[in-house]
């Protein structure tokens, strides 16, 4: 019974650190190779409108960006449940990995030749979104190996003097054998 509730709390856990690491892989990219603070705060109030339209819709290239990174970390915590690898190194690596295994597998059009400079910013978003992943679900990897091992039996308490049996008396000398 202990291991169903592993397995149906995996099914809630797994899903809920899939998207941490989604959200901090965004917030990587988006913070650090489009810059959004510099971007805003040039901003005049007439451009903003247009700003934010382009945000939107530059947002959603980036979710299929990241889905497509995240498909590849599928492969990873996948094996990682399997045999309960709950390492930070791991899931980091993993989602570092799999960031830029993804992004080289979103290429743009044949005919385009968009010059992309942000592999640094794709492994940094990588190494994020993995320990957000770690941090939520990774830690517990692995439903068949419980996380904390199970409380051992306490030990009988130890007899007391007047629960002993008496001390045998002390046995006679045998005389010499002639």
């Amino acid at each position: 019974m202990d291991a169903l509730l592993r397995l149906l709390l995996r099914f809630l856990v797994v899903p809920l650190g899939y998207i941490a690491g989604m959200l901090a892989t965004m917030v990587v990219v988006v913070v650090g190779y489009w810059q959004l603070g510099e971007l805003l705060s040039n901003v005049t109030e007439m451009e903003l409108f247009a700003v934010m339209e382009a945000l939107l819709m530059a947002s959603l290239a980036l979710a299929a960006l990241v889905t497509t990174m995240w498909l590849v970390a599928t492969i990873g915590i996948l094996f990682a449940e399997a045999f309960a690898i709950r390492a930070w190194l791991y899931h980091t690596a993993n989602g570092a990995i799999s960031a830029f295994v993804g992004a080289q597998l979103f290429t743009p059009d044949a005919g385009d030749t968009l010059l992309f400079d942000g592999d640094l910013y794709i492994l940094a978003a990588g190494l994020a979104g993995g320990l957000a992943y770690w941090a939520v679900a990774g830690w517990s990897a692995g439903f068949w190996k419980p996380v904390w091992p199970a409380p051992q039996p306490a030990l009988p308490p130890a007899p007391t003097a007047s629960a002993l049996p008496p001390p045998a008396p002390p046995s006679a000398p045998q005389p010499p054998a002639p």
